[in-house]
């Protein structure tokens, strides 16, 4: 009742990512432990849920990493399921087929970090410029496809003046969707133990609230 938006859904979760955010909250997936299915169990799942959820939602790890996805969605598609994607942005390749093709009804992008952080903060594989390739796609609207972003902010990782740098960008690609700024919550397996306690309060977050031109929303903030 959670995941996707006004929606019931069920999620497959994609082991793997080509990110390593300190933050993370589904570690265990990211080292492959994680308890595995195959597509023939999870379609298997899906036949007895027809008529009863409304969608699926693609989450991890990241998604687009697999190498089947845009025929993994086309058959959750055709078994009558809408399809939210969960993604970091970072394979804007698949995300384009994925949306070309009419096979993802909803996406929610992370917006791990501004570019000045993007690096630092993610370590990842793929650089900024596939990220915000992303973001053009769906701030662009010639798809159609609604979508939402995702910042989660821990104040020894992104202050606000890498928050402001986040909605300067989101504002240059006139972007109207809602912008989640989400708390961190406790969960150290990447190492984030090593780091202070997260100091960030609501009050604090009130410049980032002046009349943007998206929506902006505030999760896990007590």
């Amino acid at each position: 009742m959670q995941d996707f938006p006004d929606r019931t859904a069920c999620i497959v979760w994609f082991a793997g990512c080509n990110m390593r955010c300190p933050y993370c909250h589904n570690p265990e997936l990211i080292s492959g432990k994680a308890g595995r299915m195959g597509e023939e169990d999870v379609f298997a799942f899906l036949a007895g849920r027809v008529g009863l959820l409304d969608g699926v939602v693609f989450s991890g790890g990241e998604a687009t990493l697999y190498p089947g996805l845009v025929d993994f969605a086309l058959k959750v598609k055709q078994m009558g399921f809408l399809v939210k994607l969960d993604t970091n942005g970072s394979r804007p390749e698949v995300l384009e087929q994925l949306l070309s093709g009419g096979l993802v009804d909803f996406v929610a992008l992370d917006y791990k970090a501004p570019q000045s952080r993007f690096s630092e903060i993610t370590r990842a594989k793929r650089p900024w410029e596939a990220f915000h390739r992303s973001l053009e796609l769906l701030a662009g609207g010639a798809h159609k496809v609604p979508f939402e972003v995702r910042t989660t902010i821990h104040s020894a990782l992104l202050d606000l003046d890498d928050l402001q740098e986040i909605r300067g960008d989101l504002e240059s690609l006139h972007c109207r969707a809602p912008w989640y700024i989400q708390n961190f919550m406790d969960a150290d397996e990447l190492g984030l133990g090593d780091l202070p306690e997260n100091t960030w309060r609501a009050d604090a977050l009130s410049p980032l609230l002046d009349n943007p031109p998206m929506p902006v929303h505030l999760r896990n903030f007590g």
